[in-house]
């Protein structure tokens, strides 16, 4: 019986993933960590630290199941996508990476926009210019720190990282390098013409691999910090969209997820590239050639939950769950905005931030955390809103993501979208989604859709759209989206001035 290891690194946390060949898991493993904000709009993280956390999971995971690292057939990733790693001739850091969540680089995306023109972006781009994405937090190094620009001599994905420590090969996969906004999406490869008019070396760029290629095997210095052995096959895996749906069993087009970890995602299934005139969703390369998804995507779901959790010195998860059900659908009145770090779907906006509206005296903790759950909720139906109108739909969606793990946040969901959600049976989807990658890498499945037939299980039981609920949240759906028309210039105004730097005496 040989095993498999899928490794998610995550914006806020690392976590490896053991299974048999037919699914069993023998174990999990996880290390929290904090991205650095040195300031309002700033996420930046110390690549090494995310190698060191990979390094104590593998070791925790394979002490924890008794189990040798020869016996390790294969191992991939999942990762945070868009994030900028830039590293020097010797493969040394040059920065801290620049991270998705990051709004630093707005005045870089109006310059690549006026360079590029809105039909190029629309034909080969086929995805908004944004903050958080690896091209335009590039040339923010460009514009700001021009030593550190001298120096860049590779560029890659965070998860890629964790990949070049493992195996000394650098590569990406097709679905990670379709996120860098530096990538022609419907030939599948390095965008010649939007690195010449950025300015950037096309040889900087790694080559692309399948998401369950053999990308090489463990190399005997990252043998020697695992535990795990130099004949164990590496896959490259891909984007945590895409490593999530394989670990959901999304293999067929017209299937769906609604994800919500750090931040959200609804995503659909395609095969073929879904073009989005008003550029407020994303389009990118799926698992394999001739599969693209799209999604929508917003900044901080999760994130926003862990927020207000932070507000307070202790945290019951489980009781809160207990609390939070016993609140009526709409929190008492009360509306929460989930804009902590900006926005992307749809107001692909950097410069805005969160709020409650609605707060009264008869308002606590577990209406304000009710909240938070239902504005999550509300801006992922924004994003299941505008897919529709792009011809994406699906009668059943998968619910993916930490928020699987609270019942309450599961209903809430569905009476919002008014769908039915089922739950793949492990807490862990995109680290499962990397052990299938790699299992077919080391031959164990014929391809993905044979991983996912013998790994992938569900819950018995679906979580069902309560229709009195979903009336309830009409209203306040409609509320929450006139509360951003009316007020956002407002918004805007206030999150700029918070972001000035403060005055510092000579």
């Amino acid at each position: 019986m040989g095993y498999l290891l899928g490794i998610d690194l995550g914006t806020s946390s690392l976590k490896s993933i053991l299974i048999t060949e037919d699914g069993e898991v023998k174990g999990l493993s996880a290390k929290a960590y904090q991205f650095a904000s040195p300031y309002n709009g700033y996420a930046e993280h110390d690549p090494e630290e995310w190698w060191q956390a990979c390094c104590e999971t593998i070791h925790e995971v394979l002490a924890r199941a008794k189990v040798p690292g020869d016996e390790i057939k294969g191992l991939s990733f999942s990762g945070q996508m868009h994030g900028a790693v830039m590293l020097d001739e010797d493969f040394r850091p040059v920065r801290p990476a620049i991270l998705h969540c990051d709004a630093r680089s707005g005045k870089q995306v109006l310059e690549l926009k006026s360079s590029l023109g809105a039909e190029r972006i629309k034909e080969v781009v086929m995805n908004p210019i944004y903050t958080g994405f690896l091209l335009p937090s590039l040339l923010w190094v460009k514009e700001t720190e021009a030593e550190n620009f001298r120096r860049i001599a590779h560029v890659m994905l965070p998860k890629d990282y964790l990949k070049f420590k493992m195996t000394g090969e650098v590569s990406t996969d097709y679905s990670d390098a379709s996120a860098t906004l530096a990538f022609d999406i419907r030939k599948n490869e390095w965008s010649s013409e939007i690195l010449a008019c950025a300015g950037v070396p096309r040889e900087w760029f790694p080559v692309c691999l399948d998401t369950a290629a053999a990308a090489g095997t463990v190399c005997r210095r990252a043998a020697e910090e695992t535990g795990l052995s130099v004949k164990t096959i590496v896959a490259p895996g891909g984007g945590d969209q895409v490593m999530q749906g394989i670990g959901n069993g999304i293999t067929r087009a017209g299937e769906a997820c609604s994800n919500i970890g750090t931040s959200g995602q609804v995503s659909f299934q395609s095969d073929i590239p879904v073009q989005n005139p008003a550029l407020n969703t994303n389009t990118f390369c799926g698992y394999k050639k001739g599969r693209w998804f799209t999604m929508g995507a917003i900044m901080n779901a999760g994130l926003s939950y862990k927020w207000f959790s932070s507000l307070f010195d202790k945290v019951d998860y489980d009781a809160m769950n207990e609390r939070i059900g016993k609140v009526p659908p709409g929190s008492g009145g009360v509306i929460f905005l989930p804009y902590l770090n900006g926005e992307r779907t749809p107001h692909l906006n950097p410069n805005i931030s969160g709020g409650f509206m609605g707060l009264n005296v008869n308002t606590g903790r577990s209406e304000m955390a009710r909240a938070v759950m239902e504005g999550v909720a509300f801006a992922l139906n924004e994003c299941i809103e505008v897919c529709k109108e792009l011809g994406l739909s699906a009668d059943v969606m998968t619910a993916s993501g930490g928020a699987a793990k609270s019942m309450p946040w599961l209903q809430i969901q569905a009476d919002v979208f008014g769908c039915s959600l089922k739950v793949a049976d492990t807490q862990e989807q995109a680290s499962m989604g990397a052990a299938i990658a790699a299992g077919t890498a080391a031959g164990i499945y014929r391809d993905i859709e044979e991983g996912c037939a013998q790994v992938v299980r569900y819950k018995d039981f679906m979580i069902e759209p309560v229709m009195e609920n979903h009336k309830i949240y009409q209203e306040y759906y409609e509320l929450y989206k006139e509360m951003y028309r009316e007020s956002s210039s407002v918004i805007e105004r206030l999150t700029l001035v918070g972001r000035r730097k403060p005055y510092k005496d000579k």
